[in-house]
This record gives structure tokens, C-alpha cells and sequence, in this order.
């Protein structure tokens, strides 16, 4: 989860951007003028770093435990995978920067593997085959390149006459912002930017749901969601801390930028809430993980 819109320069033109940092100009095309800018430009790295390794850790604690499908809710990892198919849409839409867009489909494979797995198990623990979705993860992932590719192809006429302002370290900015109302391009930034807010908001009260009702969070990675907190809090803190277009109040860059902002910080909340749930259930975790045991057993 990346700031919101920032102006985009062309390459080493610092004409617009006095003062602004040459080496941020020349790798990001983005103005950072002064300390502020570039706290917001390196924390935003930062989160997109989190973000990416946040995976890691589930794939491996789905691996050591088996039960995947048990501790994980579909629906969570659904309303994940949504909203980071929005975030694709939207790089595409906005024609961002090449480390934006394979940041994008970065998170829609890693969503697919998630999937992938959960599915793996449940028919595994069923005793079916698991052949089928081995097959069906290879073309689900097929699938999302070759339509990558095609939307790279053709997605140069969108480009020019849309704005997407929604998860992403460096968005593209066709107008310059000031106390004026949302334009096309913004409100339609702004839709795509809420429905994915509300997907990645609504995809934790089912992991809640399920933590609660198993009283155990076997099978669940802490380490997955304590990297998305701190992605989702250093989004937030880069957000605030980039200084507002010329002629734009705070207010202003705040109300462009709130879907985003209640998006980070109201997953961040919810987050808190499953940390809570990792701590009361701790004790439980080696009575329901020695049951699992004695009922393979058995």
C-alpha cells in the first residue's frame, strides 16, 4: 500500500520541482524537495517491502502445519486477492511505473499461490487428488500474465485520459490538485480506490470470525499479518508526511487521499484486533495441534 498521487516529471527535469532531489527525479520521477518528501518516498519502499515478504511466512506455516484450510477463511484470503486485483486494474489505468505495476502483479500471484494452497489442502485433507488444483494454479497463473501482457498492450488509449490514486508507492498525476472538485479521472480513481479499501476491510472480520470460533490460531502465521501492520502503518505515516500540491491545503490532500487512508489504517485496526486473538488463543495452540496429531494418528 503505497501514498497516494503524487506529481509525475518527466525524467531529470527539475524545472518544476526546484530544489527537488535529482537521484529521487531520475529513479521515480517524483519531486521530493525536501525532508519531508523524501521520508514519504523512503517509507513507502519500506511498506512495499513488507507487503511482498508478508507471504513468505504463511506459505511456510502452511507447509510445517497441514491445516490451512482450517485456519485461514476463504473469504479473507478472496477479499485479499480482490483488492490487490483492483490495485492491478488501477496500475494499468494510471500508467504507472514499471516497479508499481510488477509490484501489482506481484501480490495477485503471491494471492493466487495463497489460494492455491488453501484449496491443495482442503481436498488433500479430504483425501481427493490434488492434481486438479496443481493444474488450475498453473492456469490461473497463465491466465494473469498473458492478460498482463494484453492490458500492456492496449491499455495506452486509458492511460492518457484516466487517474488512479489507490495502492501504489508512485502514482501518476494528470492535474495539478488545488481546492477544486474531483475531476473524471479522480472520481473514478477514487470508486476503485474505495471498493478496494472495503475489500481489504471486510476480508479480516471473516479470519476474526474463524480465529474466535476454532479458539486457535494454528496454522496461522503471526509474521503475515505483523508485516502487513507495518507495511500498512509505514503507507499511512508516507501519505501524511508528503507535502500537499502547490495551492492545495492539507485538508484537501487529506479528503483525495482518505479511501486509501481509511483503507491502511482501518486493516491496521482490525489486525491489532487478530494480534489480540494470537495472544488469548496461545495457550491453546499445542492442545488443538496435538488433537490434529492423535486424530491422523488414529
Amino acid at each position: 500500500m503505497g501514498t497516494g498521487s503524487w506529481r509525475r516529471l518527466p525524467p531529470g527535469n527539475l524545472f518544476d520541482c526546484p530544489n527537488g532531489s535529482q537521484w529521487v527525479m531520475d529513479t521515480f520521477h517524483e519531486c521530493a524537495q525536501d525532508g519531508r518528501d523524501m521520508a514519504s518516498i523512503i517509507l513507502g519502499l519500506l511498506s512495499i517491502l513488507c507487503f511482498a515478504a508478508a507471504s513468505f511466512p504463511q506459505f511456510y506455516q502452511a507447509c510445517k502445519t497441514g491445516i490451512m484450510d482450517q485456519a485461514l477463511s476463504i473469504y479473507f484470503l478472496l477479499g485479499w486477492l480482490g483488492g490487490d486485483l483492483l490495485n492491478l486494474i488501477g496500475s494499468f489505468l494510471a500508467d504507472q511505473l514499471p516497479l508499481q505495476v510488477y509490484t501489482a502483479i506481484y501480490y495477485v500471484l503471491a494471492d493466487l499461490v495463497m489460494l492455491s494452497l488453501y484449496c491443495y489442502y482442503k481436498v488433500k485433507n479430504r483425501g481427493g487428488s490434488t492434481a486438479p488444483i496443481n493444474a488450475a494454479f498453473g492456469f490461473l497463473s497463465l491466465g494473469t500474465l498473458s492478460t498482463v501482457s494484453f492490458l500492456g498492450r492496449g491499455g495506452a488509449v486509458a492511460q492518457d485520459s484516466l487517474t488512479f490514486k489507490g495502492r501504489s508507492l508512485l502514482s501518476a498525476h494528470a492535474d495539478e490538485l488545488g481546492l477544486k472538485p474531483f475531476n473524471r479521472s479522480e472520481i473514478i480513481g477514487f470508486t476503485i480506490g474505495s471498493i478496494s479499501s472495503v475489500l481489504y476491510l471486510c476480508s479480516r472480520l471473516p479470519q476474526i470470525y474463524t480465529n474466535y470460533k476454532r479458539k486457535s490460531t494454528v496454522g496461522v502465521s503471526y509474521s503475515l499479518f505483523a508485516l502487513v501492520m507495518l507495511g500498512n502503518l509505514l503507507y499511512g505515516l508516507s501519505v501524511l508526511l508528503k507535502n500537499p500540491e502547490p495551492g492545495q491545503g492539507e485538508g484537501d490532500y487529506v479528503l483525495h487521499h482518505l479511501p486509501w487512508l481509511v483503507g491502511s489504517l482501518g486493516v491496521l485496526s482490525l489486525d491489532v484486533v487478530i494480534s489480540f486473538q494470537f495472544l488469548a488463543y496461545r495457550r491453546g495452540s499445542h492442545s488443538s495441534h496435538e488433537e490434529r496429531e492423535a486424530l491422523l494418528e488414529s
